[in-house]
C-alpha cells in the first residue's frame, strides 16, 4: 500500500548461517556430540599414537657426505685430528657442566686427516668418567650418556656396580694380574685425572652435523674420542672391539689418532664409531638403551619408555611399540613359555653369542651392568630382535678364571678380583695387610652407592645375586635366558665357538700386539704404555689358560 510504513522482520538465526552449513548441519552436529562424549568419558585417558609403517626412509638423511682421503677407521693408516674453538665458548661450557652437569655442544673447526670441516659440534662425553672435572671422586665408568633429565648422574661403574647375574656364584672385578690394572691396559678401572686446562685429554663427542644439517664425514655423523691418552689409551677397548668384529658380531669401528686441541700439545687417543642412525645394516629399527633406564614393563603408553630407550633411526615411520611388546612378553611369560617361545621374539643364536661374548671378554658393564651398554636391533623382515654390544672400556676387568656359568661383576679388592677359581668368591675382599693394589687401580672402594646412580643400582660392593631378584644389577632378558635349562645348549655352543675364536686360536694375543703397535704409531710410545700392554697380555694369557682347562668350554 503506497505511503504506508513497512516493518521489516529480522533474519532468522538459521538464515544467518552459511548455506553449506545449513545443508550439512546434521553430520556436524553428530561430530560435535561425539567429541563432547569423548571429553566426558575419556577426558582422563591418554591417547598415544602408534606408527606401523615399515618405511626405510630416514627422517634426517645425509645430504652432504665428505669423502676425505683416508678411511677414518683404517687401523693401518696414521690419523690426525685437530680441533679449534673459542676459549670463551669452552669456558662457558665448562662452567655449566660444573654447575649442573649439562653437556651442551659448542662450535669448533675440525681438521681430520687433512680434511677441513667448519662448524662441527663438540661436547664432553661421559658421566662418572668426568667426575674429576666436577670435583667429585666417583668410580670410573663406561662413558655413557644419561637421559636429558638425569645429566650429571654417574652412569658407569661405581662401588657396588654389578653385572647381570649369570648361572654360578658371583665374581668381583679388581685390578692386577687377573683383572684391571693401571692405564688403558687393565680394563678401564682407573680414575682419570681430567682437567679443563688439558682439553686434549678430555673425552669428546664430535658431531659433524650439529650446525650443518645433513652433513657427514665418510657416512659418519658422530665420532667419539674415548677416555685415556698417551700411555693410558684404552687398549682393552680396542682389543674387545677387534675380537667382537672378528667373530662376526656387530662392533664399533676404531682407530688410534694424534689429537691436537687449539695450541695445546698433541696426544694420542682412541677414536671410536658412535652408534647412530646408520650404525646397523638392513631393514630394521635400532634402539639404544639409556643408562638411567630399565627393562621394566610400564604399561601401554610409549612415553613411559622414552627414558629407557632412544630410537636412533626410522623416526616418524617406526616407534617404540616392538620394544614395548618384547618387554611385556618377557615380563609375563612363564618359564616354560619363555624357553619355548623366545625364538618368536628374539634371534636366539644372536643373543647367545652376545651373552657368551660379554663373559669371555670379562665385561661386567654389559646390558645388565650399571651403564646399560647395549642396543636392540629389530629386524622388520623377521620381526625378531638382536642384542648389540657397545662401549667396551671396562672389558678385561675381573677374574680371568671366570667360566661360562660365572657372573661378571665389579667389587673391590684383591688382584684378580678377589675371587677364586670359578668365581666362587662372593664377598668383596680387601688386599692382605701390607699389600698394595696395582698401579692405577683403586686402593679401596667406598661402601655405598654414589648419589645419583641409575635406578636399581645395588648398594654394596658385592656382585652377583639371584638371577631374577636380589641386590645386584639385572636384565630380565639376559637373566631368564641363562636360567632356562632348555636354552643351555645354544649358550654353551656359542661360548665354545667364541672361546676358540678369541683365545683358543691365539687371536687375542696376536691382536693385542697389533693394537699396541697402532697406539705407538699414534704417538703413545712410553714406559706407561709398555706396562699397560704387559698387564693386559697377562690377563689374556691367564684367561686363555684357565678356559682351556674347562671341558665345558673346550668340548
Amino acid at each position: 500500500m503506497s505511503g504506508e510504513n513497512t516493518v521489516r522482520r529480522g533474519r532468522r538465526l538459521r538464515d544467518r548461517l552459511p548455506v553449506r552449513l545449513r545443508q550439512h548441519w546434521k553430520p556436524g552436529a553428530a561430530l560435535g556430540v561425539g567429541l563432547a562424549a569423548m571429553v566426558v568419558f575419556l577426558g582422563d585417558v591418554r591417547i598415544s599414537p602408534y606408527v606401523t609403517s615399515s618405511s626405510q626412509v630416514e627422517a634426517d638423511a645425509i645430504t652432504e657426505n665428505v669423502e676425505g682421503t683416508v678411511d677414518l677407521y683404517d687401523t693401518s693408516a696414521s690419523h690426525s685430528v685437530q680441533l679449534t674453538f673459542q676459549q670463551t665458548d669452552f669456558d662457558k661450557m665448562m662452567k655449566e657442566f660444573k654447575e649442573d652437569g649439562t653437556k651442551d655442544y659448542i662450535q669448533a673447526d675440525l681438521v681430520i686427516d687433512g680434511v677441513y670441516l667448519n662448524d662441527v659440534g663438540i661436547r664432553l662425553k661421559g658421566n662418572s668418567t668426568l667426575s674429576s672435572l666436577r670435583g667429585s671422586q666417583g668410580m670410573p665408568g663406561g662413558g655413557r650418556d644419561l637421559p636429558d633429565d638425569a645429566q650429571g648422574a654417574p652412569a658407569g661403574a661405581a662401588a657396588g656396580g654389578a653385572g647381570g647375574r649369570d648361572r654360578g656364584q658371583g665374581q668381583t672385578a679388581g685390578g692386577g694380574p687377573g683383572g684391571a690394572g693401571g692405564g688403558g691396559g687393565g680394563g678401564g678401572m682407573v680414575q682419570f685425572n681430567l682437567s679443563e686446562t688439558k682439553p686434549e685429554e678430555l673425552p669428546w663427542l664430535i658431531k659433524i652435523d650439529e650446525y650443518v644439517e645433513g652433513r657427514a664425514y665418510q657416512g659418519e655423523r658422530k665420532i667419539s674420542l674415548r677416555p685415556g691418552s698417551n700411555g693410558q689409551v684404552p687398549l682393552n677397548e680396542a682389543l674387545a672391539l677387534s675380537l667382537t668384529k672378528g667373530s662376526g658380531q656387530k662392533a664399533e669401528r676404531y682407530g688410534f689418532t694424534e689429537l691436537k686441541v687449539n695450541n695445546r700439545p698433541a696426544v694420542s687417543r682412541l677414536m671410536v664409531e658412535a652408534p647412530d642412525t646408520d650404525y646397523a645394516d638392513g631393514n630394521g629399527v635400532l634402539y639404544k638403551a639409556r643408562a638411567g633406564g630399565s627393562f621394566e614393563y610400564r604399561g601401554e603408553d610409549p612415553t613411559e619408555y622414552e627414558s629407557s630407550f632412544k630410537q636412533l633411526n626410522k623416526k616418524g615411520s617406526q616407534d617404540l611399540e616392538p620394544v614395548m611388546k618384547l618387554i611385556k612378553w618377557v615380563d609375563s611369560a612363564s618359564d616354560k613359555e619363555f624357553a619355548r617361545d623366545l625364538d618368536k621374539y628374539v634371534d636366539v643364536d644372536s643373543l647367545a653369542a652376545y651373552v657368551a661374548g660379554q663373559n669371555l671378554l670379562l665385561n661386567f658393564d654389559d646390558m645388565a651392568g650399571p651403564g646399560k651398554n647395549y642396543l636392540l636391533w629389530y629386524d622388520l623382515d623377521t620381526k625378531k630382535f638382536s642384542v648389540l654390544g657397545w662401549d667396551y672400556n671396562l672389558t678385561f676387568s675381573g677374574d680371568a678364571t671366570a667360566g661360562p656359568d660365572d657372573s661378571i661383576s665389579m667389587g673391590g679388592g684383591m688382584p684378580g678380583g678377589g675371587a677364586g677359581a670359578g668365581g666362587q668368591g662372593n664377598n668383596a675382599q680387601q688386599p692382605p695387610a701390607g699389600s698394595t693394589a696395582p698401579s692405577g687401580a683403586p686402593q679401596a672402594q667406598p661402601s655405598g652407592t654414589p648419589e645419583g646412580m641409575p635406578e636399581g643400582m645395588p648398594g654394596g660392593q658385592q656382585g652377583g645375586g639371584d638371577a631374577r631378584g636380589g641386590g645386584s644389577m639385572q636384565h630380565a632378558l639376559k637373566s631368564r635366558f641363562l636360567e632356562a635349562d632348555a636354552l643351555d645348549a645354544v649358550y654353551k655352543k656359542a661360548y665354545q665357538e667364541l672361546y676358540q675364536k678369541f683365545y683358543g686360536s691365539g687371536t687375542a694375543a696376536k691382536e693385542l700386539k697389533a693394537i699396541a703397535q697402532q697406539a705407538r704409531a699414534a704417538g703413545a710410545d712410553s714406559e706407561e704404555l709398555t706396562t699397560a700392554v704387559t698387564k693386559l697380555a697377562k690377563t689374556v694369557t691367564d684367561r686363555t689358560a684357565a678356559l682351556a682347562k674347562d671341558k665345558e668350554v673346550t668340548g
